[in-house]
């Protein structure tokens, strides 16, 4: 397997991106014009067909995987995505294009399904080369954990703290985060807890009954990707149709451009067709531009 060779970090670069140098000039430019997340986010909706996913899903929850489901599917996918077009694992901080140097994934959990249960986020880490059987196991420690009575990871216990400071202190505060995180100086254990740092955001909707919505992309952090789908349903205007869900995803416009965007798209396609690509490592791993 190939797998691209070992980056030395050079001045400039953030503790959880590098500086791409070689970049096209436009996108130099736009980030300057676009200065926030916000007004740069491109917004997509529509219907994945996921037949061929749930019958792989279901074969796989046989081999004791209990709880296979399409949420860690998604995050698989786009691990592999990742592995095969990294300018999708990009993010702009203070003006600048990054290639971030890992891919994680964030998601919002719920420690108990009632009005007063409390919501944790948690992160976790991947290499591009895991397959779905390690994201399974990833994700279900992960969740495991944050499902534990009372603040079971680091970004509840910080949660907490900052609840106790002043307002007025507390702003002060943030914008010493902001300012930090601006020139890259934001500590890297203040990274690993901030659930506004990461390759993409994932909301598994369909679990809760609801459709996906159009999610911002938050102005503070470097998140360049909010997934949000919903749970299967068929046409109900066609008996024979298969399985469908819907998504949304809030895409910042200042990482890559529609063309690489499109070529995303085709190879998660071709994954949903052919799910057993996610069993074996990629062949090779693709290297961002320096």
């Amino acid at each position: 397997m190939n797998n691209p060779r070992k980056y030395r970090r050079r001045f400039g670069d953030r503790p959880d991106g590098r500086r791409l140098r070689t970049i096209d000039p436009l996108f130099s430019v736009a980030a300057h014009i676009m200065k926030r997340r916000a007004g740069a986010a491109n917004y997509f909706s529509g219907t994945l067909n996921v037949a061929e996913a749930e019958r792989y899903l279901r074969e796989k929850r046989c081999e004791n995987m209990p709880g296979l489901g399409l949420l860690h599917f998604f995050i698989a996918a786009f691990v592999r995505i990742v592995s095969q077009k990294p300018a999708i694992n990009r993010f702009v901080s203070g003006r600048k294009l990054y290639a971030r140097t890992e891919i994680s994934v964030n998601l919002t959990v719920k420690k108990e399904l009632t009005v007063q249960g409390q919501e944790t986020t948690v992160k976790m880490y991947f290499e591009p080369t895991d397959t779905i059987d390690i994201v399974y196991q990833k994700v279900q420690k992960a969740v495991e954990e944050a499902k534990q009575e009372g603040d079971s990871n680091k970004t509840d216990r910080m949660a907490r703290l900052l609840n106790y400071v002043p307002g007025f202190i507390l702003s002060f505060v943030v914008k010493v985060f902001e300012f930090l995180d601006y020139f890259g100086l934001l500590p890297r254990k203040l990274i690993d807890i901030s659930p506004f740092h990461g390759s993409i955001f994932i909301s598994d909707l369909g679990s809760i009954g609801l459709p996906p919505v159009y999610h911002h992309l938050y102005d503070f952090g470097n998140i360049s990707a909010f997934l949000a789908f919903g749970a299967t349903a068929r046409n109900p205007l066609r008996s024979d149709s298969p399985k469908q869900i819907q998504f949304t995803l809030t895409l910042d416009d200042r990482i890559c451009d529609g063309y690489y965007y499109s070529g995303v798209f085709k190879l998660l396609h071709r994954i949903l067709k052919n799910p057993e690509m996610l069993d074996t490592p990629p062949e090779t791993v693709a290297e961002d531009i320096r």
